[in-house]
């Protein structure tokens, strides 16, 4: 059965960034908000973000609310931020497999790749 899922590390302090706003889009056709979450304390969802008949191919973004997150983490940040929202589009050819997108997150740069 194939499932989206996804985890966020905060890079600069060392650990999961809890309490980071994700939502999910579709991009194709009038691309509209499939649904949002926030990472535990773990930095991950409470479950898979897109799982079984739920998971279409198709083209999606994750859109990341690092700002946010940046803000309430206590971190010494510049006004305005550098980061805010980070977006990661990527594409689903295999509805029975697992895509995992994670973000390594700092105040001044993100990286992401297709984990297991």
């Amino acid at each position: 059965m194939g499932r989206l899922t996804t985890h966020v590390l905060d890079t600069a302090l060392g650990r999961p960034a809890q309490g980071l706003k994700i939502e999910l889009w579709s991009v194709e056709g009038t691309g509209e908000r499939v649904s949002t979450h926030v990472t535990n304390d773990d930095g991950r969802v409470d479950a898979p973000i897109l799982e079984g008949s739920a998971l279409k191919r198709g083209v999606y973004e994750l859109r990341f609310h690092a700002g946010d997150y940046l803000k309430a983490s206590g971190q010494a940040l510049p006004d305005p931020l550098f980061l805010d929202i980070v977006p990661i589009r990527f594409g689903i050819a295999d509805e029975g497999a697992h895509y995992h997108v994670p973000l390594l997150l700092s105040a001044f740069g993100y990286s992401t790749y297709r984990g297991s």
